[in-house]
Formats: structure tokens, C-alpha cells, sequence
């Protein structure tokens, strides 16, 4: 088996918690029948679980090559594997029902039962990430920015009828890069299947192909544009850049400093780095990231960028604590290593072409300014609570954050990498209670959910990084006025969901994607 941390990636962890047999026994769901059989003939009962090294690589479909040592089986000792796993690591694993795995035809449905019901303060899922990746598919988006795709991040307005998708960014030379489907175009329809009210199978067939070479046709109206056109989109290999839109802004005699950071994959390291040390060469005064669109990844970087934001105050601090579930008050049970903090790091963890130990450049801000969205979530969130832990000031401009506190390991099983929440993080001050999202409000407090910060939407009607942008705009007003404007420029809608979109049964569109804090 071989693990893929998630607070921000790295490297692949050979090693994986197994049951032991000093763990408590969790009693069996009310209503069972206090260990019998359910009759299905699996072998299941109620309440005894066997350790997860007993089951791993017992496979419906073993593989033969790539190393791995996969043995012939059956869908029912895969959804055993997931039942032990789920018990063993779960960070809520106490709120699961223990279902027979030989009741559920599919790892699938049965990893989806594996998860809580319960509810945040707001009425929102308490666990909304809980999702599986095909491993060879993890693999390589999580350690290279590769996927199959277009080259497009989609806002996604309304992910049930009446549905409402529209460009968010593209990447340079990809499909939608190349067929000039920019920031602002809406998408209209997919393969005949129109967005708002058409059969969810098809349009996530065509928005999220599966594979190399999948063509589909696209009826796109672009921003400022009555006229509907069409294009035919091929799926290729689409290489993310995460930092983008470097640049320094002059207002009233400062210079702010402005990046976007989309995603916190192994690459964006060494392109954080170059960016970080251009504005600090560049002698900026104020500085923004925009992270709207940031989902998450190794929380490594993020410990990183905000070292380098912050400065030499964080030297010695405590980034990040990490809280297993109560199986493991002082052990790590994926690696087997005793928990410590995640401390301001000073040098590079060599993520990709930076080598590990690079000194990492540094701003010295005693304020940032964050961008964000219901797509600012995990390793991006963390980001934020991280600074305001040590007293850095975080100014929060957009909306909502998506509200994940929690992390999770990329576990490989038969071929399948399964994410499945088992650690909160904590900042300095012991704070981590945002799972309703940090939220922008008019506040001095350095320590619970609202953060200083002003509400303005997504302006989809300005390309990133355009200081006429209605987020961008707000904070220059802000640092002019020290207050939120009084309106914001026109948008075409908040970024509501990130597409993980968890157990929202009304969403049926949307796949998910490097989501998450990812430890290494």
C-alpha cells in the first residue's frame, strides 16, 4: 500500500497505520445484535475489526505491475479493508455505522457510508471531504500539476438546476487557452446538454473527461458578448501553473504586491519562491494573495509562504498542531512517528527544482491581504490561521471561506487512493474551530472564525490581478481608507462551493480535485 499525505503534497509514505491490539474497542451501533452475523455469508460482526494490514491489497482487480503486491480477491474484503481503515483512522470514527461490508456491491457506495452525518453550528455537513482518486490519476496531478483536462477552473454558481457555470481563469497554451475561453465566458451547453437543466451525466462526462483525447463540443458566450459560439475542446495534459500574475501595483506613493496562488502542489514551491523574492526586491509596501481559487494541497507550502510573508517574527513559532482521533493522542497512525508541531519553517523542503534547504526569502509584512472565496480552503485556510496565530494580520477580502480545519492521507488500496478525514490543525493559539469558514467582518479579534475584512464578490467581469477587480479594488480602498468601500463592483456570483463537493446531495455536477491539507 503507499500513502499520499493531504495538507499539501509530497512524497509517497510507504508506511500505514494498522489496527493494533491496545485500541480501544469501539461498541457495537445501537440496534445490532452485539456481534452476530447479518446472514450475508462475508464474515462480518458487529464491532470487530481486523487490522488493516490484514486486508490491504486483497483486490477485486490486483494489479500486475507498477510494484505492487495486489492479490486476488473480492469487492467484499476491499470494502473490509475500508471498514478497518475507516475505524482506525476516521477522526470522527465513534459517529460510523458498522455495516457489513458484504451487504455493498461497490468500494464506492461502501466508502461513502464510512463517513459522519453530523452537522457544523450553521447546519452545514461536518465532513463535506470525503472522496477517492484512481491512485495512477493522484499520482500524477498531485506531484506534477498533471491532469486531463482543457486548461480551465470553472466557478461554479449553481450546481443544481438551475445550473450556472462560468470561466474562472484558463490556462496559457491549453484548449480553453488556445480557443480564447477566458475569465467571464459562460457555458451554455455541453454535448447538447444545456447547463442549466441538462442530464448531469452528460455535462460531467464532458466537463471533467476522463481520459486523453476526449473531444466534446462547448457552446460558450463570452464576457461582454450577446453572441453564443461554438468550440470543440480535445482533452491533453494540462500542466497548472499555481502562482500567476506577479506584479506590483503603485498607489499613492506604496507599492503593493499582488500574486495569484491557486493551488498548493510540489510545483508551486519554486514558483513561490521567484515570486516572493521579486516583490521583496521590488521594495513592496503592502501585499496581496489572491487564493479565490486555492483549494489546498501540502501544507508544507503553505508553512512556507506564510514564513516568507511574515518574516523573521515567525522564527521558533508553531505553524500548525496536528490532532489525531483519541486512538492516537501522541502518534501519528499513519506514520507511526510521535506528533509535534509544524514550526514556521526557514528553508525550503525542495518540493521540486528548489533544493531542500534554500533559504527562503522574506517580506516582513506585518499585514496581508487575502483574496478569497468558497473556494479558499484547507492548506489556504490554514495559511491564514497560521499568521494569525503569531499575530500577523490577515485582512480578508470576498466572502465565505470553504471551512476545513481538517486534513487527511491519500491511502492507496487496489488501485484506488482514498481521502478520508483523520486530523484537525490548530494554530499557535490552539484556535482551529473554522469549519462554517473564516468570515470577513468587522472585527479586531485575532482569534476565532471572523476575521477583519470586508464581503465583495467574485467580479468575473475583470481579469485577475486588474486593480479595477472588484476584490483587488477593495483592498487598495482599504489600505487608503482602513475601511471596506461602500459598494463593490459588479460581479457575476461567489465562488459558492469548491468542487469537492462533499454530501450535498443537490450538487450533480462537480468532481473533485487536489482538495485539502496533505501532509508529507
Amino acid at each position: 500500500m503507499k500513502v499520499w499525505p493531504i495538507f499539501g503534497l509530497s512524497l509517497m509514505l510507504t508506511a500505514c497505520g494498522g489496527g493494533s491490539s491496545n485500541q480501544p474497542e469501539v461498541p457495537p451501533p445501537s440496534g445490532s445484535q452485539g456481534g452476530a452475523n447479518t446472514g450475508s455469508g462475508s464474515g462480518w460482526v458487529a464491532g470487530q475489526y481486523d487490522p488493516i494490514r490484514d486486508l490491504e491489497a486483497i483486490c477485486a482487480n490486483p494489479r500486475s505491475s507498477g510494484g505492487y503486491n495486489d492479490l486476488l480477491g473480492t469487492t467484499t474484503d476491499e470494502n473490509f479493508w475500508i471498514r478497518s481503515f475507516s475505524n482506525d483512522t476516521y477522526l470522527w470514527y465513534r459517529e460510523l455505522e458498522d455495516i457489513d461490508p458484504g451487504t455493498i456491491d461497490t468500494t464506492e457506495e461502501y466508502f461513502d457510508l464510512m463517513r459522519t452525518d453530523a452537522l457544523t453550528a450553521s447546519g452545514n455537513y461536518k465532513d463535506q471531504f470525503h472522496f477517492t482518486y484512481d491512485t495512477e490519476e493522484w499520482i500524477q496531478l498531485s506531484q506534477s500539476g498533471v491532469s486531463a483536462g482543457y486548461g480551465w477552473e470553472l466557478s461554479f454558481i449553481a450546481t443544481s438546476p438551475p445550473r450556472s457555470l462560468v470561466v474562472a481563469y484558463n490556462e496559457p497554451n491549453t484548449p480553453a487557452g488556445n480557443n480564447n475561453v477566458s475569465r467571464g465566458a459562460k457555458i451554455i451547453s455541453v454535448d447538447g446538454a444545456m447547463v442549466v437543466d441538462g442530464p448531469p451525466a452528460v455535462l460531467n462526462a464532458g466537463l471533467f473527461p476522463s481520459g486523453l483525447g476526449e473531444s466534446h463540443t462547448f457552446e460558450i458566450q463570452d464576457l461582454n458578448s450577446s453572441e453564443i459560439r461554438t468550440v470543440v475542446l480535445t482533452s491533453q495534459e494540462i500542466t497548472s501553473q499555481p502562482v500567476k500574475n506577479v506584479k506590483t501595483v503603485d498607489l499613492n506613493g506604496s507599492k503593493v504586491g499582488y500574486m495569484t496562488f491557486n493551488t498548493h502542489i510540489a510545483t508551486a514551491e519554486t514558483q513561490l519562491i521567484q515570486a516572493v523574492t521579486s516583490l521583496r526586491d521590488a521594495g513592496i509596501d503592502e501585499l496581496v494573495i489572491d487564493l479565490r481559487y486555492n483549494g489546498g494541497g501540502y501544507l508544507d507550502i503553505a508553512a512556507e509562504l506564510a514564513t516568507m510573508v511574515a518574516g523573521t517574527v515567525a522564527n521558533g513559532q508553531i505553524f500548525e498542531e496536528t490532532t489525531f482521533n483519541d486512538k492516537y493522542p501522541s502518534v501519528n497512525p499513519i506514520t507511526g512517528r510521535n506528533l509535534a508541531p509544524l514550526y514556521f519553517p526557514t528553508r525550503a523542503a525542495g518540493f521540486g527544482s528548489t533544493s531542500q534547504g534554500t533559504q527562503l526569502p522574506l517580506l516582513n509584512m506585518e499585514r496581508v491581504f487575502v483574496l478569497a472565496s468558497g473556494g479558499t480552503a484547507s492548506a489556504s485556510e490554514a495559511f491564514i490561521n497560521g499568521l494569525r496565530g503569531i499575530d500577523v494580520e490577515v485582512i480578508l477580502i470576498g466572502s465565505n471561506t470553504r471551512g476545513k480545519p481538517y486534513g487527511f492521507y491519500g491511502i492507496d488500496n487496489c488501485g484506488t487512493t482514498y481521502f478520508t478525514i483523520q486530523f484537525k490543525g490548530s494554530n499557535a493559539k490552539g484556535f482551529g474551530e473554522y469549519s462554517d469558514g473564516f468570515i470577513p467582518a468587522n472585527t479586531d479579534d485575532m482569534y476565532g472564525a471572523e476575521v477583519r475584512g470586508c464581503r465583495v464578490d467574485d467580479d468575473l467581469n475583470h481579469v485577475l490581478g486588474d486593480p479595477q477587480e472588484a476584490q483587488f479594488a477593495a483592498a487598495l480602498s482599504f489600505m487608503e481608507t482602513g475601511s471596506c468601500p461602500d459598494s463593490a463592483a459588479g460581479s457575476s456570483g461567489i465562488l459558492q462551493k469548491a468542487r469537492a463537493t462533499g454530501p450535498d446531495k443537490s450538487a450533480d455536477i462537480g468532481k473533485p480535485y487536489i482538495p485539502g491539507r496533505i501532509l508529507r
